[in-house]
């Protein structure tokens, strides 16, 4: 049988945000991408490219608040194969829970994201609680990026530690580090250890460069924690899944990272 897939971040409207210097020295120095970075991909080009890659459904990432028209409409056709991640600014307060209320009542939208570099900002500040709270409310996952960014912004508040804080005065946050955690991979498996509620996905992060420690960490006792993700195009969702099905991983527990582990989390499916 063919490996089903789910990617859980993938981009269709790069077109529409321009070419800010800090975009363009993260698509040229970082992820090596020329053209194909800075453009739209039409609803055809993706389906077909996700038939031939056995990848299932797809997390379309669009601002909950000015949701992008051309993403919106690969939902309205397929809401079988795509549906949304509602990008947010806690800074906004009140204002950031209204859209975040709105849009998930409007559109199949099945986890928040917040980027702590944007905001210089660690998630275990107050101006986040407001937003965790809500997630629990209408009980939608959030990923937080942690690691390193690629771009050239601040990364101390991406460490993972900040979020210990916030699973253990927010227990029923399901809550997931978005774009691994390089380079503090030991303590983002150590954090998912100790909370029932912290996940990883592994977007914007080569599959056969991840580290030892958290493959091991995906074989054994984190086999139900860690998800994949392409975050296309700045890593091709071709590239990312074939790297990803060759992975050094027991059957089982390449399956609940290629898929199953993000059909349960984001989708309610229950385990095979």
């Amino acid at each position: 049988m063919a490996q089903r897939v789910i990617d859980g971040w993938v981009n269709v409207a790069m077109g529409e945000l321009g070419r800010p210097d800090y975009l363009v020295q993260v698509a040229q120095n970082y992820f090596k991408q020329g053209e194909d970075f800075f453009r739209n991909y039409s609803l055809e080009e993706i389906l077909e490219l996700m038939d031939e890659l056995g990848v299932e459904k797809a997390i379309l990432t669009t601002v909950a608040r000015k949701p992008q028209e051309h993403v919106l409409s690969f939902v309205e056709k397929r809401p079988d194969r795509f549906s949304l991640g509602a990008q947010l600014d806690p800074t906004k307060g009140m204002r950031t829970l209204r859209d975040l209320e709105k849009f998930v009542k409007d559109y199949p939208v099945v986890l928040a994201r917040i980027t702590p570099f944007y905001l210089d900002l660690p998630p275990n500040h107050a101006v986040y609680y407001p937003v965790y709270a809500k997630c629990i409310e209408l009980d939608l996952p959030i990923t937080i990026n942690t690691g390193i960014p690629g771009p050239p912004a601040p990364a101390e508040c991406q460490h993972p530690i900040h979020l210990d804080k916030v699973c253990l005065h927010f227990p029923e946050l399901k809550l997931v580090m978005a774009h691994g955690a390089d380079p503090w991979w030991g303590v983002a498996c150590r954090l998912m250890l100790k909370y029932p509620g912290l996940h990883m996905m592994t977007s914007a992060y080569l599959p056969k460069y991840l580290p030892p420690e958290l493959l091991r960490f995906m074989n054994t006792r984190g086999q139900n924690k860690v998800m994949f993700a392409s975050d296309h195009p700045a890593i091709p969702m071709r590239r990312c899944v074939e790297e990803g099905l060759k992975l050094e991983l027991r059957p089982e527990a390449l399956d609940k990272y290629l898929y199953a582990n993000a059909a349960r989390l984001f989708f309610g499916e229950a385990a095979d």
